[in-house]
């Protein structure tokens, strides 16, 4: 193995074929065959996933650590040194099903506001926001008014709008 002296998410992303975990008297990589073969039930996929959980891990570390060591900080500020502080993994592992719940309810809510507009302003609206296509060049592509397009748009806005208050 090689030796170290940066930091653990530079010692982690360096190598990319493990997980490494750096103790106070020895740093450790556990590579894809050591996971498998502790963990018989797992896949190279769950092995990756936790290889990209760590990387992010020990990148906000670093970045939390950047924050804490960077950054000055008045007497009366220290109030607002706990949004320094890094969550820890197991945190993260516990909130993240409740992230991902709130992901889905979030997926489904677009859905259904979708589904309120007609094709024509779904279409438009999305040209618009989404694409970032103006009206007028909505207006040329579909050949029709600019102001038939500014009105789809509207009545769009205002129909997710509504949606979105009544939810």
């Amino acid at each position: 193995m090689k030796n170290y002296t940066d930091s653990d998410y530079a010692l982690n992303k360096i190598n990319r074929n493990a997980i490494v975990y750096r103790f106070a008297d020895e740093v450790v990589e556990v590579t894809l065959a050591d996971f498998l073969a502790e963990n018989p039930d797992k896949t190279e996929a769950d092995f990756r996933a936790l290889k990209e959980l760590s990387d992010a891990d020990y990148l906000e570390q670093d970045r939390d650590d950047y924050r804490r060591t960077y950054k000055n900080v008045s007497i009366h500020g220290l109030d607002e040194t706990a949004a320094c502080s890094a969550c820890s993994l197991e945190e993260k592992l516990i909130e993240q099903p409740e992230r991902e719940a709130m992901k889905e309810r979030k997926r489904e809510l677009g859905f259904k506001v979708f589904n309120t507009l007609t094709e024509v302003q779904r279409r438009r609206y999305i040209q618009n926001k989404v694409e970032g296509l103006s009206s007028w060049k909505i207006a040329e592509i579909e050949q029709v008014d600019h102001k038939a397009v500014l009105r789809s748009i509207w009545a769009a806005e205002k129909k997710i709008n509504k949606f979105l208050m009544d939810a």
